[in-house]
């Protein structure tokens, strides 16, 4: 992998056509531990969030010892860069074969559920393969109600008094179990944990049995831009979400308990940026060589504000425009889906033009894990930077918040 300073070095001496992924991995471990030290139990890290070879490598290399996974791919894409880390296999819903999998091929001993078939579907497993159930730990996940930018026991989860019955029909049948939720990705409100915490307890007391474990998920926010033109949103940061986190599991009654968490965007997402190019420039739309079937997901959905740093291009001699003055352009994907332009758009200097290039900052999280393979493109383009995004030249613009006309 070639290693650059700074992203516009990158542009700059590459001057590429395709997207490049400026990787900052002194960045990825500061986050991983400024994350470990602070939280109260095990890291798991989100293998959904960001799966790449170099990012779990990395992980492993600050520390990381435990996995959270919810594929085969994942599983296998754990082991070949750290085969002696831990893995915790906490998708709720799963193939027989898939667990059988786990078990047999992976040695994975950390499971969820969140129904009853599930159950059914890992006592078949366990009585096939004579595993013991003591040597198994099993997590009930329970549904949460909070605020965070993307919600996710819409999906999953069991109700109070049914995961009550799973705890106690998973302990007759001799598995230790525990209890999990997740709160959802990026969450907006500190007191979000307080209450799955107490949803959490109210579970322990009625099923009367001691928990081997509390998985207290994800959904601790990463940091993004934000839209110079309006107020600057109330987001809780890292160290007043951990304080009051150790304070709730204090309160609750759950210091005791071995705890779990499984980070993603906040230990990820600063850790990459990237490089796209302009392949047009059409009035106030740009047409750039990535989009929201590729890295840009986020932008679509309008729900992240990511900054962004125009990078010109030297041969361009002839410009228009005032360069001191940020415009709004709409921002189309390389693709030739019509659906293909991001919902909100972009803030930049008035001179961008065809040829020009854009850092996208703080894209690590799902970004890679999103991208497709629609109409061939598919941006694999890596490189390595040193400078962090933040400590580089402020942002020139940011992907806003406002509207704008087509």
């Amino acid at each position: 992998m070639q290693v650059f300073d700074t992203a516009k070095d990158a542009a700059l001496s590459l001057r590429p056509d395709e997207p490049v992924y400026c990787f900052r991995p002194d960045v990825l471990k500061a986050d991983t531990r400024s994350f470990m030290k602070q939280f109260p139990g095990k890291t798991a890290y989100a293998v959904k969030t960001n799966g790449e070879p170099l990012v779990l490598k990395t992980l492993a290399e600050a520390g990381v010892q435990a996995f959270d996974v919810a594929s085969p791919a994942e599983f296998a894409a754990v082991r070949a860069v750290a085969p002696e880390a831990e893995m915790l296999y906490m998708h709720p819903v799963k193939a027989q074969s898939d667990i059988r999998l786990a078990l047999e091929g992976y040695g994975i001993r950390v499971i969820a559920v969140d129904h009853e078939d599930e159950v059914t579907k890992l006592i078949r497993v366990v009585r096939a393969l004579d595993i013991d159930p003591g040597a198994l730990t099993v997590f009930v996940r329970i549904q949460t109600k909070g605020h965070a930018t993307y919600e996710l026991s819409k999906k999953f989860g069991a109700g109070p008094a049914q995961a009550v019955e799973l705890l106690q029909r998973l302990s007759r049948h001799g598995f230790p179990v525990g209890i999990c939720f997740h709160v959802g990705s990026q969450i907006q409100d500190p007191d979000t944990y307080e209450r799955a915490l107490a949803s959490a307890d109210w579970v322990r007391n009625r099923a009367g049995l001691p928990l081997a474990g509390l998985d207290v998920g994800g959904g601790f926010p990463a940091e993004y831009g934000h839209d110079p033109n309006r107020k600057k949103p109330e987001m809780p940061s890292l160290d007043e979400i951990m304080a009051r986190l150790r304070q709730d599991i204090s309160e609750w009654g759950f210091e005791e308990t071995p705890l779990v968490a499984e980070p993603g965007r906040v230990i990820v997402a600063r850790a990459f940026s990237l490089v796209v190019r302009v392949l047009l420039r059409k009035g106030r739309r740009l047409y750039i060589n990535d989009g929201i079937w590729a890295s840009l997901s986020d932008s679509w959905t309008g729900k992240i504000t990511l900054p962004a740093r125009f990078i010109p291009d030297p041969a361009i001699r002839s410009r228009n425009g005032d360069p001191d003055k940020l415009v709004p352009f709409r921002v189309c994907g390389a693709t030739c889906d019509s659906v293909d332009i991001l919902s909100r758009p972009f803030w930049l200097p008035e001179t961008v033009d065809t040829g020009d290039w854009i850092e996208i900052g703080h894209i690590g999280a799902y970004s890679m894990a999103l991208r497709t393979r629609f109409n061939g493109f598919y941006p694999d383009l890596f490189v390595e930077v040193k400078t962090p995004f933040d400590a580089g030249e402020a942002p020139d613009g940011f992907a806003s918040l406002e509207t704008m006309a087509d």
